[in-house]
């Protein structure tokens, strides 16, 4: 009993800390949703979202894990590739871009795994 409750400790620590380390928010677009880490679809009420996010200038700007993505030119500069789907049925993340980087969170986070 002690050692899963130190199993589940320990888990939870390393979570805590993936998620402080993470910084998945320099994004490329790709053509195909064969070379996309992600499929992503953009929705056109922010309270059908997943993500809220602001597209940062500066790739410098981009970090973390919050919705600040900076597209890429190459996908070799990129943390994560995504691919924008036709329907919302094929994607696994629904976003909607705000105005403001202060807009920005994550209304369903159990989906934040997806961008680590």
């Amino acid at each position: 009993m002690k050692k899963a409750i130190t199993l589940n400790l320990f888990a939870i620590f390393l979570t805590i800390i993936s998620i402080s380390k993470a910084t998945a928010q320099k994004i490329y677009s790709c053509e195909s949703k064969y070379d996309a880490d992600v499929k992503v679809f953009v929705v056109v009420s922010k309270y059908d979202a997943d993500l809220l996010v602001y597209k940062e200038d500066s790739k410098y700007q981009a970090e973390g894990n919050k919705g600040l993505w900076f597209f890429t030119e190459s996908k070799y500069d990129a943390d994560k590739k995504i691919w924008f789907a036709d329907s919302k049925y094929d994607a696994d993340l629904l976003i909607y871009f705000v105005d403001s980087k202060y807009s920005v969170e994550w209304r369903k986070r159990k989906k934040m795994h997806l961008l680590y």
